[in-house]
This record gives C-alpha cells, sequence and structure tokens, in this order.
C-alpha cells in the first residue's frame, strides 16, 4: 500500500469535471463536441445525489395554469429573502430549454393521456410546475446523462478517482518556496486525485476546472443522502482560496422514512403535493397550527412543524397520511415509494407511513457568479456545491435540478471563452503529489471514530433549531479534531476514508462558523438566541475565505 509519486508529468485535458451528478454530466456534454473532457468521480459515475432524487424538476410548462412571475415569486418567498433575483429571474426563464435538452438527451417524462408532460406540485409552489417520471426523477436523468456520457468519444471517464485538492497557481508558488499571490491573482491548474484502485495520487491538468461534487449531507447523522456526499468540492475550494457562502443555511427534508431497517430512504414532498396529511401519534392534523398553508408551506417551515411536535410529545416520528387517496392512484403514482414500503411492511394505501426530519441539501457552498465562475480564475463550480444565490436562505422543492441543468450551460460558455483565451492545457505540467514521509495508517479505528462523533455532534448541536451554547461546543470540539486529522494528513498515506474525514471536519466547520456569526433567525438557520429576522444587519450572504494552505 502507498500513495508512491504520481506519474511522471500530468494527464492533462481542456476541461476536468469532478463529480458526476446532473451538474457535472450535462456540463461535460455540453463541452465535449468543442473540447476534450474528462470527469472524475469517486465511486461509479451514477453514484450521486441526483440518482436518489425523486419528485422532480420545476419549470413552468403550462401557460394556462402557470406563469415565470409566479414561479420566482414562489422561490423568493421561500428563500426567506436572500435570493438573488437576478438568479431567480434567469434559471426560471430558461427553465422549458433545460427540460427541453434533458428529453432531447433521453430522459422520458410522464405523459397525461394527450402526450403533455404531467405535472404535479410540491410544498411552497402555487401551481403544478414539476415534471417527473413517477417517483424516480433523479434516477431517470441520471441515467439517460450517464449513457450519453459513456457514448462520446470525447469524454473521458475516471471512476474510483477520489479528488484530493485543486492545483493552483498559489499552491505551486507556496511549494516553490515564492509566497502566496493571495486569491484575487490565483488560477486553477488542475486537480490532484487518488485512483482508490491502485492507491496513487494522480495528478491532472487543466485549464478549466469544474466542481460538480454534490452536497455534505454525510456531516449529520441522519440525512437522506447517500455516502458519497462528504462536502468535497466546498473543503477544496474553500482550502484553495476560493470565497464560500451560506454554510449555515441546510436543509432538512421534513420526511424521511423511519424505519430501522431504512437507510436514507426519501418520501418525497410529492405526497404532501397530492393531498398526504401529515399527523402525530394520535392522528391529529398539527400543520394547521404552524402555518396557513398547511401541508404544502415550505420545508424549513415543515422541519421545524415536525422537530417541535416531536419535542412536544417526545414520540420518535410524526405520521405521513396519504390513505384518504386512492389505492390505484398511489401505486401508479408513487410506485418506488409504495414498494419499499411494502417490503417493511408498511402499506401507504392503508396506514400512515413513519416520517421524520433528515438533513438533505447545501444551500450555501462555492460562491459563482451568473456563468458558474468562481473567486479563483478557471475554476467553476455548478449544482449543489455551488452557491448561486437562487435558493437564498431555503430551498424551493425541485428548484435544485433546474439549477443543475441551467448553470451547466451556463458554465459551459463560461469555460469555452477561457479555453478561447488560454488555449489548450495539453503542454501543461503539474508536479507529481509529493507523499514526503508519510507511512502506512496504524488505526484506521481513529479515522472512524471521529467521523462517528462529527455526525452525531453535528445532528445534536447543529440541527434544525440551534443555540450559540451548543454551536459553541461543537465548534470547540470540531477544532480539536481538526488538529487531530491534519496531523494524520501529513503522517500516513492517503486512504478514501482519511480525505472524506478531512473534508467533512472542514465542511461541518464552515457551518458552525457561518451559523455563529449569524446572528437572527432566517430560513433554514433558526436560533433560539436570536429568534428573530433581522432585515437591517443580515438580508445579506455570509461570506468567508481563506488562503490557501
Amino acid at each position: 500500500m502507498g500513495n508512491g509519486s504520481a506519474h511522471s508529468g500530468s494527464t492533462t485535458f481542456d476541461v476536468i469535471v469532478v463529480g458526476s451528478g446532473a451538474g457535472g454530466l450535462s456540463l461535460a456534454l455540453n463541452l465535449a463536441d468543442r473540447a476534450s473532457v474528462a470527469i472524475l468521480t469517486k465511486r461509479s459515475l451514477s453514484d450521486s445525489n441526483t440518482s436518489l432524487a425523486q419528485g422532480g424538476i420545476a419549470a413552468v410548462l403550462d401557460p394556462l395554469q402557470d406563469d415565470p412571475e409566479q414561479h420566482i415569486a414562489d422561490t423568493l418567498t421561500a428563500g426567506a429573502g436572500l435570493c438573488r433575483r437576478d438568479t431567480v429571474e434567469r434559471v426560471v426563464h430558461a427553465g422549458p430549454a433545460a427540460i427541453a435538452q434533458l428529453r432531447a438527451r433521453g430522459v422520458m417524462f410522464d405523459t397525461d393521456g394527450h402526450g403533455q408532460l404531467h405535472l404535479t406540485r410540491e410544498g411552497g409552489h402555487s401551481a403544478r410546475r414539476v415534471a417527473h417520471q413517477a417517483d424516480s426523477t433523479g434516477f431517470a436523468i441520471e441515467s439517460a446523462l450517464v449513457q450519453r456520457v459513456r457514448e462520446h468519444p470525447n469524454i473521458a471517464v475516471f471512476e474510483r478517482h477520489q479528488a484530493v485538492d485543486l492545483i493552483t497557481r498559489a499552491r505551486l508558488a507556496r511549494r516553490a518556496g515564492r509566497g502566496t499571490p493571495g486569491w484575487k491573482g490565483d488560477r486553477v491548474l488542475g486537480v490532484y486525485a487518488l485512483d482508490i484502485g491502485s492507491d496513487r495520487v494522480e495528478a491532472f491538468g487543466a485549464t478549466v476546472v469544474c466542481l460538480a461534487t454534490g452536497g455534505a449531507g454525510k456531516i449529520y447523522l441522519y440525512t437522506t443522502n447517500p455516502d458519497v456526499a462528504t462536502g468535497d468540492g466546498v473543503a477544496m475550494a474553500w482550502r484553495a482560496g476560493a470565497k464560500v457562502a451560506n454554510m449555515e443555511f441546510f436543509q432538512f427534508h421534513p420526511t424521511c422514512l423511519y424505519h430501522q431497517q431504512a437507510k436514507n430512504f426519501l418520501i418525497s414532498e410529492a405526497l404532501r403535493g397530492e393531498g398526504g396529511i401529515l399527523r402525530n401519534r394520535k392522528g391529529e392534523a398539527f400543520m394547521p397550527r404552524f402555518d396557513p398553508r398547511k401541508d404544502l408551506a415550505p420545508r424549513d417551515i415543515v422541519a421545524r412543524a415536525i422537530d417541535s411536535q416531536l419535542k412536544e410529545s417526545g414520540d420518535e416520528c410524526a405520521y405521513l397520511d396519504m390513505t384518504h387517496l386512492p389505492a390505484d392512484f398511489l401505486e401508479a403514482h408513487f410506485p418506488m415509494i409504495h414498494d419499499r414500503c411494502m417490503q417493511l411492511g408498511i402499506d401507504m394505501r392503508s396506514q400512515p407511513i413513519p416520517v421524520v426530519p433528515a438533513a438533505h441539501y447545501q444551500c450555501g457552498g462555492v460562491q459563482v457568479d451568473a456563468d458558474g465562475q468562481t473567486s479563483i480564475d478557471g475554476l467553476l463550480a455548478v449544482g449543489e456545491v455551488a452557491c448561486t444565490g437562487l435558493h437564498g436562505a431555503n430551498r424551493l422543492a425541485s428548484n435544485s435540478l433546474l439549477e443543475a441543468v441551467v448553470y451547466a450551460e451556463r458554465a459551459a460558455a463560461k469555460a469555452l471563452i477561457v479555453l478561447d483565451q488560454r488555449g489548450s492545457a495539453r503542454e501543461l505540467h503539474v508536479p507529481a503529489w509529493d507523499t514526503g514521509s508519510a507511512t502506512n495508517p496504524d488505526e484506521q479505528v481513529v479515522v472512524t471514530q471521529s467521523w462517528d462523533e462529527i455526525r452525531r455532534l453535528m445532528w445534536n448541536y447543529v440541527g434544525i433549531v440551534r443555540s450559540s451554547r451548543r454551536l459553541l461546543r461543537a465548534q470547540r470540539r470540531l477544532q480539536l479534531i481538526a488538529q487531530e486529522v491534519q496531523q494524520d494528513w501529513w503522517r500516513f498515506y492517503l486512504t478514501p476514508d482519511l480525505i472524506e474525514l478531512r473534508n467533512i471536519t472542514t465542511v461541518s466547520l464552515l457551518v458552525v462558523e457561518s451559523a455563529l456569526a449569524r446572528q437572527e433567525s432566517r430560513g433554514l438557520h433558526w436560533s433560539i438566541d436570536y429568534p428573530q429576522t433581522d432585515d437591517e444587519n443580515w438580508a445579506r450572504d455570509s461570506v468567508t475565505v481563506r488562503s490557501g494552505s
């Protein structure tokens, strides 16, 4: 075992995409006819949050019942005063074209009996505007895009390649002892990645690097996210000196299936959109006490309502009641959820589904402009890893896949401009990874223990409702773990677990420190010490930036 040095020189491409969800795959396809593209993904090409998305993708597709201004207004309302209106308008107006592009690439959305797209409704939406394929929309999108990517001769796919760190001009200057020029003058040059099969860290050079690494749900003990969601892109970007924004706004999905044999299984918001009612153990519908929109309130409100009910009653879960709807309707519209529940002995046609909130979506991320450009030249970001200004303090349901596809189009155009200005990176040679005096790790249990401790303290101290006291306690422990991880980073050869531990530690600290700084309650950040929304001082993004290390 051992990471060794990378091979002589580096593997170079015009564009490297790190991650393989809807944003990354769409970006690669948008570029592949005009540039050489590599996709690095730490598991298989189809392992991503996209694959697990159930509800669908929101866009204004029925002009008789909906219009863009309604979608814009719904997004701004859900975002609790922090959305960038120009971003919201841009994404909403691009929605129909994004759907058309996905259909052209083979995504088979459900249609009604007349050949028109079947649209459903979710919490926070004022109209039916969510295109879907039953309750497995993300899987349908991911599968179609993966097939197109594998068929394209100009896209190189590197599966089981785990990104370690960005290669930047500032990083190489420090390595050569020339100091740090600072992020304003910095430029990305590539990526170091661990080939999990060979245990070697390889150097990949590129003119443009795009982060499409998804979210960070695995920083929490209970999450709807897959195991790959460890905040890698945010952590790498922040270490390199890119601006990161709004990390305190982490969305908890209100309805994750509560069952000891179910791991990360989401109960789609579309069930409430079709008439599902949240009830407590006594059978009481409790949402009317919390919001006039009842069960169709935005996710932040519903998650806090369930959390309040559970703390008040001491119950372990709430219940989503669908039993008043026709059985054949439930089977036809929600086949995957119906089948999974039946496997666990829950018949949604005749009994309520036990649900609890779980960490779901990172609304903050690497700050980008209208074209997906970060504060480091040549470094782009699309999808959940990016903070575009669309979601503000709380994401509107089914806007995430829309954002990923729209920004993949804009970022591709930006990448081509950069390539036109700079030319190909095929002559670029970045240094091999330096292992120094690293040795084989001797106690993997230490990594496992730290990972488990972080996820539990984030769940207990940095969850749906927060206090300054709990946040400070989390910060102190995370800082100690970060010191331990940094020591191990230079002592041992890299392993996938150590890389991910380093990243979840970094991202967890960013969430905690951003939460401590925001002295108000807004959207997904709810503090018992500052229960009011303070527009005078806090109607702004919380931005952090660090000089590369």
